[in-house]
């Protein structure tokens, strides 16, 4: 039987999250809430308006669509300020940066990783150490394209300790602000970089080696599953492999 009041409380936390959300907007445009309303505005238009800075949060992102007009660039910034200082699963108490993701708001691909690494967690963007290197070789050497071109991002935001694996509790908590940034970039493809990408995206228990080398759906996007460039470093002859799926790639997007 259903805990009625476990899920009453829940419905109850969602419509809190969603008002203070619409109150952050409406603060951040200068439009004072109406009255009765049950979030509070900043009086006259006049005034002096402050951006409502990232807090520390433990709700999930909202699923209450944004206004129209706005850009994907401002949906995803809306987006981080709603992620905040998360603190939803444990990592948040040992990172020291929040990576969220880098480049094109408007990308036709979309890079997901595993995680932050060391690097990555002091700098606060993807893909910036050794692996980082390698990936940024595939998109500018192999693609052609600019880092900039492209959208790259992790499951989990946070750096797990010691670059263990993420745990499940860590990628179910931070899953549905991945699912947030690929609902508003709108990706033509994307390439799940290792086997903790892959799985949360495809819901498979297969490996990456039987994954690799044709496409897969992610709600009506295509998904290219291949070898994380941390693994091509402790396995050059790999490389080979990816290269194939990446051709794959541009094949679909040329």
């Amino acid at each position: 039987m259903k805990d009625v009041h476990k899920e009453l409380k829940e419905v109850v936390s969602s419509l809190k999250g969603h008002l203070i959300y619409q109150r952050d907007i409406l603060l951040a445009e200068g439009i004072p809430a109406k009255e009765g309303s049950g979030v509070r505005g900043q009086g006259s238009v006049g005034h002096k308006v402050h951006t409502p800075k990232p807090t520390t949060d433990h709700r999930p992102p909202t699923t209450i669509g944004s206004p129209k007009g706005k850009s994907h660039k401002e949906l995803l910034e809306e987006l981080r300020a709603e992620i905040g200082d998360c603190q939803r699963c444990k990592l948040g108490k040992t990172r020291t940066n929040l990576v969220f993701g880098v480049g094109n708001p408007d990308a036709k691909i979309v890079f997901v990783g595993e995680g932050p690494g060391r690097d990555e967690d002091l700098k606060g963007e993807p893909f910036v150490g050794r692996a980082g290197q390698l990936l940024t070789d595939i998109i500018t050497k192999g693609m052609r394209l600019l880092r900039e071109d492209v959208y790259i991002c992790n499951v989990v935001k946070c750096r797990p300790p010691e670059n263990r694996n993420p745990e499940p509790d860590e990628i179910e908590s931070c899953e549905p602000f991945l699912i947030k940034q690929l609902e508003i970039i709108k990706p033509k493809v994307i390439v799940a970089l290792g086997t903790f990408a892959a799985k949360t995206l495809l819901k498979t228990e297969l490996p990456i080696s039987k994954l690799r080398g044709k496409f897969h759906d992610y709600k009506g996007i295509k998904v290219m599953p291949t070898f994380h460039p941390s693994y091509l470093l402790r396995n050059p002859e790999a490389k080979k492999d990816v290269w194939e799926d990446i051709k794959m790639v541009m094949a679909e997007l040329w």
